[in-house]
């Protein structure tokens, strides 16, 4: 969660004229604004085949060949991934890292900001970058990076041996496992997918194929001993370490912590499994049955069910409530403590709780515009293009990033005046 008790919450809005970006440039990309409203920027060209970042009507003095990706760092830095006589590299507030590649993707972020990472391609090896600086080792392939919390600890699933596409018995030996910065696991695999890493790094869990069938979870390069049908995304519990997954026992689906099997219901379907902040609780979203979906707190199934799907599912900050998206017959609402809201949208983005978990608020979609629904409310504007809310750190103000004929405002509410 970014630290926001610093930002102006003062009551009121401020605006930013955005038509006459069109007029100083030969074409603007997509808007991103910062987490705290302050800066919105969007990558521009200025000339044939250059290309910068304009943040709040100014240019970087920088142009690149390329530049895609753009992000504002949590400690609210501009970034984006930029290319300079075909080699990538990121651009940090205008500046890009000495360290250049052939090829960068997916820049991530440790809590602060003050740690970025990419993915990046060199020579036809691939590795992560933190902070402009490549890890010392180098892999055939690699996917699904990740990086903790306090930015020390880098991860990715990595190939350790080059195959051709007919060699299967290669294959089957297993040539997959996790690096962690750039240090890879002595224990391979036949398939290695997403990785879970603690807020310390210290603890790193990952789903892995060990043969053709069998399916567990790997903690820190140690297999579980018990093999399941298939498993999904593993999360760690930020105070125990335990790690927890979905797992496929038979032709139904459970929860296991720790190689244990923690639950008596049989799903469907079970995904998105998170421990509530306090660690006393476990939900889930799960499809009781064919075509069904819910959400299921400490093995018990919500009476609501959705036809389509259940999505964003998020706990509150004091752990007594959930809050989640369903889907049925393309009609997208919030669901929340159990109970469904009235409204239906084209879309419907995360819900977000208020830090004293007495408000939700979420972004949503209708006839192709945007607005913010609180406590079963909608705003009485629709816009362009509008960010998820932000509450105030005393939950008593709501933080509003819209873009409406043509201005960009940032505007603080109270929420007492919304509702």
């Amino acid at each position: 969660m970014i630290n926001s008790i610093n930002w102006d919450w003062n009551i009121g809005e401020k605006a930013l004229l955005l038509n006459d970006w069109e007029s100083k440039f030969k074409w603007v990309e997509e808007y991103y604004v910062d987490h705290d409203g302050e800066k919105i920027a969007a990558i521009v060209n200025v000339d044939e085949g250059k290309f910068t970042i304009c943040v709040n009507g100014k240019a970087w003095d920088n142009t690149f060949d390329k530049i895609w990706y753009l992000r504002f760092s949590p400690d609210g830095r501009t970034t984006a991934l930029v290319s300079e006589m075909s080699e990538w590299t990121v651009a940090v507030d205008g500046r890009p890292w000495d360290n250049k590649f052939d090829y960068a993707w997916n820049t991530m972020f440790s809590k602060d900001g003050k740690n970025i990472a990419v993915a990046v391609q060199q020579n036809m090896k691939y590795c992560i970058a933190v902070n402009g600086v490549p890890w010392e080792n180098s892999f055939a392939n690699m996917v699904n990076m990740n990086i903790s919390s306090d930015g020390k600890t880098t991860a990715a699933c990595v190939q350790t041996k080059e195959f051709g596409e007919g060699e299967i018995f290669k294959f089957q030996k297993g040539a997959f496992t996790v690096a962690s910065n750039g240090t890879a696991w002595e224990k391979e695999f036949v398939n290695v997918w997403n990785i879970a890493i603690s807020s310390d790094g210290k603890t790193l869990a990952a789903e892995v194929r060990l043969n053709l069938y069998d399916y567990t979870i790997a903690v820190n390069g140690m297999p579980w001993e018990n093999t399941f049908g298939c498993v999904w995304e593993p999360v760690i519990h930020e105070e125990t370490g335990a790690v927890l997954a979905p797992v496929k026992a038979g032709e139904q689906w459970t929860l296991a912590e720790n190689d244990a099997i923690i639950w008596n219901n049989r799903f469907v379907q079970l995904l998105h499994q998170m421990y509530s902040p306090d660690g006393k609780k476990i939900a889930a979203i799960v499809a009781p049955k064919f075509g069904k979906w819910t959400i299921v707190e400490n093995d018990r199934p919500w009476s609501i069910m959705f036809n389509d799907l259940v999505t964003d599912a998020v706990f509150s900050p004091d752990s007594k409530k959930i809050a989640a998206v369903g889907k049925e017959d393309n009609k997208w609402r919030i669901i929340a403590d159990k109970a469904v809201w009235d409204n239906d949208f084209d879309m419907v983005w995360k819900p977000v709780f208020s830090p004293d978990s007495q408000h939700i608020a979420a972004k949503v979609e209708k006839n192709g515009k945007y607005t913010i629904v609180l406590n079963n409310r909608l705003w009485d504007r629709m816009c362009s293009a509008i960010w998820q809310p932000v509450f105030s750190p005393d939950g008593e103000k709501i933080l509003i990033r819209s873009i409406e004929d043509g201005n960009y405002y940032r505007r603080v509410l109270s929420v007492n005046e919304f509702i």
